[in-house]
């Protein structure tokens, strides 16, 4: 079976099947070729469930065969964190509180995914119950550093040409911090659009599953077939930009800061309108508020579990845990409403604008022993609010660094059409060492 030596967008995949000239198994086999030459170095799998998924893409072949397409991903080999249950496979979250005992049935977006043609590859590496405990995971562009966290797996195996698209999840900073490291895209939606149903919980007011692909049109595909939502489209012309200076932009390090600088230097000259606004001075302290919630709502999931097994957790989570057993009610009552209060707050500075900050403060640190620092991040967790990450440029040692994009509630598909708007602009074509090696 030929394998190709460049693997198609979403987009031009489907546009392959429908002429005849690709088919699934030949898709799939390309992704499986790619996990078989670089997986012992990147670490991205839990599982590569290939028997299923070749079982499925015969199935979808035999349907393009007479001339039928099961829907918007026939096709499509994509991947799922290991905290999304998969029918048949076993969620083990990166933890030993979980054993071998495979789900009874599919998470709701995996159940999208599938009814839309998609073919599950396998389970994606998770940091421990998804938090801060480094997981075996490389970055694709340099073996030596991070790929981020927690969706560390979903990104690198992205990144690395292993499967067109992936599930993540992000609480603090999971899909947006990776996603920008391994130099691809990702998109965390308003809060509540994507079932958390199946998805093994960190905080149940902050988690939020969401897409990680190679582009944004990918992105946005993956992203309409897990939210349930219609392909309308805004109008490009009606996107309006606006940088947010203050206290997150000046927590970027000095070379990603000259690069967002270049960026925006470069959006601006390509005709695009970009105000400037300050962050509201009520938004300070909201990564403590963030921290608050986040901890509590942790310990609220694993504390009993704790007290009687503390061995069965890694370092950083039980250090989450014990930090959220001593929230008190009022602290925690007083996070939330400030919550509230600070969207609003938000909701009037930014306005029918989209907002460009940097994805990241640094570019991935070659530090296994982090993930990276999400600070730029959870912020936009905290308020539940549409983020994105495109990939802009490349710092000196030639790691990747994303362009953050921020709307107000509700405005997913606005989002994702501002980062349409500003991809090819930014004229980011380069792929990491190992994906080079794999198309060769």
């Amino acid at each position: 079976m030929p394998i190709l030596t460049r693997l198609p967008n979403i987009s031009e995949a489907r546009q392959e099947m429908r002429s005849g000239r690709l088919t699934s198994v030949e898709l799939l086999a390309s992704c499986l070729d790619r996990i078989a030459r670089y997986e012992n170095d990147v670490h991205a799998w839990v599982i590569v469930d290939q028997e299923n998924a070749l079982r499925r893409a015969r199935e979808l072949d035999a349907m393009q065969a007479r001339g039928e397409f099961q829907g918007l991903l026939h096709g499509i080999p994509v991947g799922i964190k290991d905290i999304v249950d998969v029918e048949g496979l076993p969620t083990r979250a990166g933890s030993r509180l979980f054993g071998e005992q495979p789900a009874a049935r599919d998470a709701p977006v995996v159940a999208a995914l599938r009814r839309a043609g998609a073919v599950i590859v396998g389970k994606t590496v998770t940091t421990e119950l998804a938090c801060f405990d480094p997981p075996p995971t490389r970055n694709p562009w340099n073996l030596s550093h991070t790929p981020g966290g927690s969706s560390s797996g979903s990104a690198a195996a992205v990144a690395a040409g292993m499967c067109l698209a992936a599930v993540g999840s992000q609480t603090g900073g999971s899909i947006i911090r990776p996603a920008a490291f391994c130099g691809i895209a990702g998109f965390k939606p308003t809060i509540g659009v994507c079932s958390t149903q199946g998805v093994v919980p960190v905080s149940r007011t902050l988690d939020h599953p969401g897409p990680l692909a190679g582009n944004t049109a990918d992105l946005t595909e993956i992203y309409r077939v897990l939210a349930g939502v219609s392909g309308a489209k805004d109008s490009a012309d009606a996107v309006r930009f606006v940088r947010l200076f203050g206290f997150l932009e000046e927590l970027a390090d000095a070379e990603v800061r000259a690069s967002f600088e270049s960026t925006i230097q470069t959006l601006t000259a390509a005709g695009l309108r970009i105000d400037t606004t300050e962050l509201p001075e009520s938004l300070r302290p909201i990564h403590t508020h963030h921290r608050c919630v986040m901890v509590r709502e942790f310990a609220e999931a694993y504390g009993s579990r704790f007290r009687r097994d503390p061995g069965l957790f890694g370092r950083c989570v039980s250090g989450l845990i014990e930090e959220g057993l001593t929230v008190s009610d009022g602290d925690y009552q007083q996070a939330l409403a400030l919550r509230d209060s600070m969207y609003a707050d938000f909701a009037v500075c930014l306005g029918d604008a989209v907002g460009l900050l940097p994805s990241t403060r640094s570019a991935a640190p070659a530090d296994l022993s982090t993930t990276g620092d999400p600070a730029m991040n959870s912020p936009w967790s905290f308020l539940g609010v549409p983020t994105a990450t495109i990939p802009d440029r490349l710092t000196a040692n030639g790691l990747p660094t994303g362009l953050q994009l921020i709307g107000v509630r509700g405005t997913d598909t606005h989002v994702l059409q501002a980062a349409l708007l500003c991809e090819p602009l930014l004229q980011f074509d380069r792929i990491p060492r190992t994906a080079v090696y794999l198309r060769q």
